[in-house]
């Protein structure tokens, strides 16, 4: 038979199968009886660019309307100063005459308004004589919001998943329809000031009230912002029938000397086509992400919150769209500007966000980030020669659109080690995606200047080793000078040794011999992790995991980063179960909703699948709103943490996802390994078309306690190790594999490009 021929059958028929399995269930579905009266609780829909929250407020159904690129972008006033230097800093610790750094430039972030991501507006229905609600419904197949009224008025409304506008169709509608347009509260009293994580009001940002203009069945609204931005929603509908209404919305967003295609023109365009012709092409990409990967286990709730992560994801990452924000396309509509003013946080949130989509087979969705950055890069290298004084690529870690800084806790705002957190993304993309051009062009090169920043940045401790002159951990003491070491923190640490690690490892994948050797060679005058003499993670040398706190960074050495790992040996799992204990032990009295979705990730590299599970199912029961948004605080207000409150961000959301996934399949280690970290109670599971590292998609079922079945396709070829989940195997199909039995129940698996592989236990 002829191998490609076979090969490609074997393709189409592992794709066939995926398809008609990889759709979401209805139970997966938001689905009440009545529409949210707040915006963290409404029904979401976006596309990247664009977003909505379906909700109620008073007698109005109301949209808030978002899109990625709304920023005032104004400089943060007074930080750009002549101190503004990391060389000034280090002199301000060493004379602790730290209050001057915090003035000049933790506070700015607290006591200006702006730079900030702001809200687009609203479009309003009045609903007066349709009824109380019935059912309110998003269905997550296809990303459609359906409400119907007991007076028999029903919406349907969705983002278009690839075209920047939204349509809404209304059945069953009176005459005197008449969509309003609500602006957000440019001017009035401000009656809250300086506050960062609630949001001040939007009246601090002093524009002029937009204008709002109606032509028939049109409405525009036009407002300016900061330093000759505006900004334009276009509203348009008609009446397809003597009750029934179509419309279309859209932002605009208008930057000096950028030209974009104005909101009205796509309204226009959008209009003259149907509701039911865009929403088939909508639902035809919704249903190519679906068939991307699936899971099924036995935990109704945890699977649940798994879809929906997907879908929030699916909603808001493309890669030509701006990255995931701390609030994506559905920034608050309080009247406030957005908790953390809606930026880019770097030192955990815009990663965390990225983390389940390189195993959840969504790279495309993942190369936004990596887009952001590499778009950003020549901004990055400004900041990092005027802050740093030397060349090299560094990132501040609370940034605009556009990547400048915004200062804030310094610390962590302008670490040195943000861009090597970041390079993990890069190396993430090209592990799973095998992709020699992506290799080339951008991974290489990030990591080659982030670990030439921090060759220099770098001296000579009196032992010989390598460190910062002063170090931090998020956010371990908080803005203080306490905040400040002066030996290496585990989190410096650990991104460095990564940064020179990896940096190590393309450059021989590449065949850049030298350069690996150099890599190597800096990566060697590092010393060890700081450790207690039981084997657990201290944040520095000189300063013990003593406080319960929200951000794990003295442990990222395990995880993310998988430095210290599980499969290295008894040593490495002392520190591992210790170091978690510890955790354990200290208690979650200040940790948020995603340091439990952390926790389950790092449970789970530890082979610990009750304790993940059950660390997921704290998140998803006590930390998430009804329509599953993470709320950060405990929402049962049950002793889960002492952070009770309730601003919106999304980084919780997607860790719970990663952490599940961590459960179902890991490749980190160098081999694939199948549900590593699942609960003995959870007998039947199955997942379809994970990734793993190698460009391999791995299907599995688990029966009765015992996996039956394993399937491997190798999108791109090349080698790979399979830790076989059964004693001895059978072959059921084996389209361009050859297998090599190793020691210890472990395959060598060298596939050609489409090659697929299923096994299952012998008998």
């Amino acid at each position: 038979m002829n191998i490609k021929l076979s090969i490609s059958f074997g393709l189409f028929f592992f794709l066939f199968t995926l398809l008609s399995k990889a759709q979401t269930k209805a139970e997966h579905d938001l689905s009440f009886t009545t529409l949210a009266n707040q915006w963290d609780e409404a029904l979401p829909i976006g596309n990247g660019w664009l977003g909505a929250l379906v909700w109620q407020k008073q007698d109005k159904l109301r949209f808030s309307l978002d899109r990625a690129d709304l920023w005032d972008m104004r400089p943060m006033k007074g930080l750009h100063r002549k101190e503004f230097s990391f060389q000034w800093i280090i002199d301000q610790v060493k004379k602790k005459d730290y209050r001057p750094v915090q003035e000049y430039f933790d506070e700015p972030y607290d006591r200006e308004p702006g730079p900030t991501k702001i809200p687009g507006g609203a479009l309003e229905f009045d609903t007066k004589g349709w009824g109380e609600v019935r059912r309110a419904h998003l269905s997550l197949n296809n990303a459609l919001c359906e409400v119907q009224w007991s007076g028999g008025t029903k919406l349907q409304t969705f983002v278009n998943a690839e075209k920047q506008y939204g349509w809404f169709r209304f059945e069953n509608v009176k005459d005197n329809f008449e969509p309003q347009i609500a602006s957000p509260r440019y001017q009035g009293d401000v009656t809250v000031s300086g506050n960062p994580v609630g949001g001040d009001d939007l009246a601090r940002l002093g524009y002029k009230q937009g204008d709002i203009k109606r032509n028939g069945d049109h409405i525009t609204y036009r407002q300016e912002g900061w330093g000759g931005f505006q900004y334009i929603i276009s509203v348009r509908w008609k009446k397809v029938g003597n009750t029934i209404v179509e419309g279309v919305w859209t932002i605009s967003s208008h930057y000096p000397n950028k030209v974009v295609t104005e909101a009205s023109h796509i309204t226009e365009t959008a209009l003259a086509k149907s509701f039911k012709e865009d929403l088939k092409a909508h639902s035809s990409w919704w249903e190519t992400f679906w068939s991307k990967s699936a899971i099924q286990i036995p935990d109704q709730k945890l699977e649940k919150q798994w879809y929906l992560e997907q879908y929030k994801l699916g909603s808001l990452a493309r890669k030509d769209a701006p990255p995931i924000s701390l609030q994506g396309v559905w920034t608050a509509d309080n009247g406030r500007i957005p908790p953390w003013k809606g930026d880019y946080h770097h030192d955990l949130n815009t990663q965390l966000s990225y983390w389940p989509a390189y195993s959840a087979n969504h790279l495309d969705e993942a190369m936004g980030y990596i887009n952001h950055l590499e778009e950003n890069k020549d901004n990055y290298l400004r900041y990092t020669k005027m802050f740093f004084g030397i060349d090299g690529l560094a990132v501040p870690g609370v940034t605009t659109l556009d990547g400048t800084e915004m200062g804030g806790w310094i610390q962590y705002s302008l670490s040195p080690t943000v861009s090597s957190w970041l390079a993990q993304h890069y190396y993430l993309q090209w592990r799973y995606s095998m992709d020699r051009e992506f290799l080339k062009n951008k991974a290489y090169p990030w990591l080659k200047k982030t670990a030439s920043l921090l060759e220099k940045l770098t001296v000579k401790d009196v032992r010989g080793y390598r460190q910062l002159e002063i170090s931090a951990s998020p956010e371990i003491n908080d803005n203080s000078l306490n905040a400040w070491f002066l030996q290496n923190t585990n989190y410096d640490l650990a991104l460095m040794k990564y940064t020179f690690g990896i940096a190590a490892k393309l450059a021989t994948d590449l065949g850049l011999t030298s350069e690996a050797a150099h890599w190597t060679t800096i990566l060697n005058e590092f010393g060890d992790y700081a450790l207690t003499a039981n084997d657990e993670f201290k944040f520095a040398p000189s300063m013990d995991y003593n406080q319960s706190h929200r951000h794990f960074s003295n442990m990222m050495a395990i995880h993310p980063l998988g430095l210290i790992k599980w499969e290295d040996g008894a040593k490495a799992q002392s520190i591992i179960r210790h170091s978690i204990a510890q955790l354990d032990a200290v208690g979650p009295d200040y940790w948020c909703g995603y340091s439990y979705s952390w926790l389950g990730n790092l449970k789970a590299r530890a082979k610990d699948g009750a304790g993940a599970a059950r660390a997921l199912k704290i998140f998803a029961e006590a930390f998430c709103s009804i329509n599953s948004f993470h709320l950060n605080g405990d929402q049962t207000k049950s002793g889960l943490s002492k952070f009770t409150y309730r601003p919106f961000t999304l980084e919780g959301n997607f860790a719970f996802a990663a952490g599940i996934q961590e459960m179902l399949l890991q490749s980190y280690a160098g081999f694939i390994e199948i549900m590593p970290a699942v609960p003995a109670a959870w007998k039947n599971i199955t997942f379809d078309q994970l990734r793993a590292e190698g460009a391999f998609l791995v299907s599995a079922k688990r029966v009765d306690g015992l996996v039956s079945e394993v399937k491997i396709y190798a999108e791109k070829g090349g080698e790979t190790i399979l830790k076989l989940p059964f004693a001895a195997y059978r072959e059921v199909q084996n389209n361009g594999f050859k297998i090599e039995r190793k020691k210890n129940g472990y395959l060598k698996l060298i596939a050609k490009q489409g090659g697929l592989l299923t096994i299952k236990p012998m008998g």
